[in-house]
């Protein structure tokens, strides 16, 4: 018994480790990292000749050289002799501080390391990993805690290193526990399967045993996600926590071969053990611990700013445009729409109906062509949870009530004597679809913007495939954006290529639970639905329009194949014609059919103001060709109106 409680006092205790002891631990481990980093670039020099893996002609096109500064520095060490000398020098300071030492120089050294890593960051876009990352926060810390002479900095310092792997531990474990893969144990044998980081041999271990490969896929989820409680009952769980770690750290270095994470990622650990013993302990006299109330105040200042800008910005999406108008359907949601356009022109009226996740914002550069250049007027509207639209009813959803509501909103605000155009992207061109059973002799034709089709699922492996990925998504964001992350979300590429004044607004929406948490009700319901769909399109009166996106077509054949058959759903429009002029199918009795727009992708079709404007174009041709059919009508109607009089 007294040797059981020694064991589990060795075992359960503090780490003792002091404060230059930490130091040299960490700078030493990290700049191992850094000398393994640069010893396989050089080895592996011939990755920067034309045509290698880091060939700077196509690395300085890749997003991290986007900003002209950034691709400009690292240009100037693009040079492979450039290149390699920093290596070089690299390798010989990394081997020089794992020499025995406490000198400031070390400090410089380790700045070296960090900024040289930076610098060539852009250079070597592939190679680089978490690794390298971790090294350079190290390296940063420990280099400027070294170069200052004030206890209470270095103090500063090694917090602050504490922190972030506190951080990085923890936010890693959450967002695996969020996944499936890691709840039901697939992560492992999945990951062991793949090219770049699997093994065979562990991959069959895992089918071997599956409950031990489960224990140990939560294991490391336990030990991730509970990281932080090192700090409770005086640093005791220290020890045990830190040799999970590090055993976790070392079977990525030779099962998957990621074989910097071994020191590098232990480099945080002399920082976590410094900062849990308690204050009491002689090897940490005279800590300075207040950099944890300054990291306290200011995660409550961030938290209540990310509370503030979260609620100015829902406010203004609630809100609405000054032109926007409500209109309650029969399940009591509030659609928020907004109107614009030839007010008392015959012409159709065009009604945009978004996609899963989308705003009606989305179709910005063509309903402003339509409202500026023709006699159509356009009403764009945000189905109920999106925008400034409300869900109000309480039963479970289900796609029908989306139709219904759309069904309502054009009953409701277009004028009874004037007919609708009905235009809808991805999902909401299976929604338009839907609609334009219920509304009948209203509707004057359909336009489908890379449209949802409801065999995709079952039809389309590679629309299968993204299912479950796109599920996820959606429920990660819904998530996040709920616990008041949205302060945090970058701006997407996609957002500066729309208009400037909708820009601002359609953010909003994205940084918004709201917007997700719509579209996983949706998906959870397009899920349901498609999976069971019996396979045939009932035949539609209306001329229809399908308008392609390029890469949609061009990566998924099914997906033109699935375009072909909700085309023929369109029975007035006579026999299938040949190719397009724009690479797709042709018109079909030379009214509508399937058009492709070079170069666009199911989303740029609409972002992208070439796309849209050709996408534009391809509807105006259409309403063309809807308006001379509509004229042939009524001229055939006083025809037989004529010859009946006659008779």
């Amino acid at each position: 018994m007294r040797y059981l409680r020694k064991l589990a006092s060795a075992v359960f205790s503090p780490v003792p480790v002091s404060r230059d002891r930490a130091l040299g631990i960490s700078e030493r481990l990290s700049a191992l990292t850094t000398l393994s980093s640069s010893l396989e670039y050089l080895h592996q020099r011939k990755q920067l000749d034309p045509g290698g893996l880091n060939d700077w002609d196509i690395m300085k096109k890749s997003p991290e050289s986007k900003n002209l500064f950034i691709r400009r520095v690292s240009g100037a060490v693009a040079g492979k002799h450039v290149t390699l000398a920093l290596h070089a020098s690299r390798a010989a300071v990394s081997a020089g501080l794992l020499l025995p030492g406490n000198s400031r120089w070390r400090g410089a050294g380790s700045l070296f390391l960090g900024a040289t890593t930076c610098l060539l960051a852009a250079r070597h876009r592939y190679g680089t990993d978490g690794s390298d990352q971790v090294a350079t926060l190290v390296q940063g810390a420990t280099g400027l805690a070294r170069l200052s002479t004030s206890p209470q900095t270095k103090d500063a310092f090694l917090w602050y290193v504490a922190l972030q792997a506190n951080l990085s531990y923890a936010a890693s474990g959450w967002v695996k526990l969020i996944g499936e893969r890691w709840r039901d144990a697939s992560a492992l044998p999945g990951v062991m399967r793949t090219r770049t980081y699997g093994s065979e041999g562990v991959y069959r271990l895992t089918q071997r045993y599956p409950r031990t490969s489960k224990y140990l896929q939560h294991g490391v989820l336990a030990m991730e996600c509970l990281f932080p409680v090192v700090y409770l009952a005086g640093g005791r769980l220290t020890r045990p926590f830190l040799a999970s770690a590090v055993g976790f750290h070392v079977a990525n270095g030779f099962v998957m071969g990621l074989g910097r994470f071994m020191t590098a990622f232990p480099s945080l650990h002399p920082m976590v053990a410094y900062t849990t013993v308690p204050a009491s302990h002689p090897a940490v006299a005279g800590r300075d611990d207040r950099a944890v109330k300054a990291a306290a105040v200011l995660l409550a200042a961030g938290v209540a700013l990310s509370a503030a800008v979260a609620v100015q910005r829902r406010a203004a999406v609630l809100e609405g445009w000054p032109t926007s108008r409500k209109f309650v359907t029969r399940h009591g949601n509030e659609l928020m729409y907004e109107t614009g356009g030839a007010e008392f022109s015959e012409e159709p009226v065009l009604v945009f109906c978004a996609g899963l996740a989308s705003t009606s914002e989305h179709f910005s550069w063509i309903t402003e062509r339509f409202v500026n250049e023709t006699e159509h007027a356009v009403v764009s509207y945000a189905r109920a949870g999106y925008g400034g639209s409300l869900r109000r009813t309480t039963v479970p959803y289900e796609l029908a009530e989306s139709v219904d509501d759309l069904e309502d909103l054009v009953r409701g605000v277009v004028p009874a004597d004037r007919r609708v155009v009905l235009v809808g992207h991805s999902l909401g061109g299976e929604l338009i679809r839907r609609a334009a059973a219920r509304l009948g002799d209203r509707v004057a034709g359909l336009v489908y913007l890379d449209p949802a089709h409801p065999a995709e699922l079952q039809r389309s492996q590679r629309q299968s495939k993204g299912a479950k990925d796109l599920r996820d998504t959606i429920a990660h964001a819904s998530l996040y954006l709920r616990l008041g992350t949205g302060v945090l979300m970058s701006r997407p590429d996609w957002l500066d290529r729309l208009p400037k004044a909708y820009r601002e607004r359609v953010f909003a929406q994205y940084t918004d639970a709201r917007l997700w948490k719509a579209g996983k009700r949706e998906w959870e319901a397009v899920e349901k639905e498609f999976r069971a769909f019996d396979g045939r399109i009932d035949p539609i009166g209306a001329p229809g329009l399908i308008i392609a996106a390029q890469q949609t077509v061009d990566q998924d054949p099914e997906q033109l194949l699935l375009y072909n058959e909700l085309a023929h759903a369109h029975q007035d429009q006579g026999e299938h014609g040949g190719p397009g002029e724009d690479g797709g199918l042709g018109g079909l009795g030379g009214l509508g059919g399937i058009k492709v727009v070079e170069g666009s992708d199911h989303d740029s079709l609409l972002t992208n103001a070439p796309h849209a404007h050709r996408a534009a174009d391809l509807i105006a041709e259409f309403l063309g060709g809807v308006r001379g059919a509509g004229v042939r009508q009524e001229e055939h109607v006083r025809q037989e109106q004529r010859e009946g009089v006659e008779r």
